[in-house]
């Protein structure tokens, strides 16, 4: 069994029933090779803590940041829970050393995966919410994400989507993404920029923000949803 204990001083959570937070940890290789092992994989755990995780830090951003637009706060949530932050976070408050692995998964350096990581940080956050409540939940989860929230708004929103973009044209071997200003509105301290990527003679996706740069991550984002059915933000 996992040192359950030395996890809840790690996160500062004490769990009133300590099944949650066992589960949260067992990874499908290790519930697939153990059928005597009674706790089901952290699987079910992980799709509710996404859901939950993605309330709680659109909630920060909302009231927090009234001077962001519906586009800027969509870019921040999806950089802050994408699988490269959550494997950061996880990593820093090793939770892949409490992980159950199977032992091919264990072999192959599953503690280490950012995918792995990724979903056991969504599963913990899963358990403290169905053990302790929603407030509980939010505490724990912004006092994980501070750090990577400051950094974002400290760089000015600067998630990377363009770049997505483009290795997305790359590896399709199509015309490298162009971006147009194709309007701008309001007075010169509040302007507000409309850009659309073509991809060819395309156009692939528009996108507006309060700066160039803002507007056309947006219309990378978007290109991004249109061009790739199964993309994560």
């Amino acid at each position: 069994m996992a040192d359950l204990a030395t996890l809840q001083r790690s996160l500062e959570v004490i769990f009133n029933d300590l099944s949650f937070l066992e589960q949260s940890l067992v990874h499908s290789s290790y519930a697939n090779e153990n059928p005597e092992f009674t706790t089901a994989s952290n699987e079910r755990l992980e799709f509710l803590g996404d859901a939950v995780l993605g309330l709680i830090i659109a909630e920060r951003l909302f009231h927090d940041f009234p001077q962001l637009s519906e586009g800027e706060m969509t870019i921040l949530r999806s950089s802050l829970v994408c699988q490269d932050t959550l494997a950061r976070i996880a990593r820093v408050n090793k939770l892949g050393d409490y992980l159950y692995l199977g032992k091919g998964e264990k072999a192959n350096g599953g503690q280490h995966k950012p995918a792995n990581l990724a979903r056991v940080l969504e599963a913990v956050i899963a358990a403290i919410f169905l053990d302790q409540s929603l407030p509980a939940a939010r505490d724990i989860t912004l006092r994980l994400f501070d750090r990577e929230l400051q950094i974002l708004v400290s760089q000015d929103i600067e998630i990377n989507y363009k770049s997505r973009l483009q290795e997305l044209i790359q590896s399709r071997q199509q015309p490298l993404p162009v971006y147009h200003v194709i309007s701008t509105t309001g007075p010169d301290h509040e302007k507000i920029f409309s850009v659309e990527v073509s991809i060819g003679n395309t156009v692939t996706g528009k996108g507006i923000g309060k700066s160039k740069k803002i507007a056309e991550m947006e219309a990378a984002r978007r290109a991004l949803q249109q061009l790739t059915p199964n993309f994560t933000q």
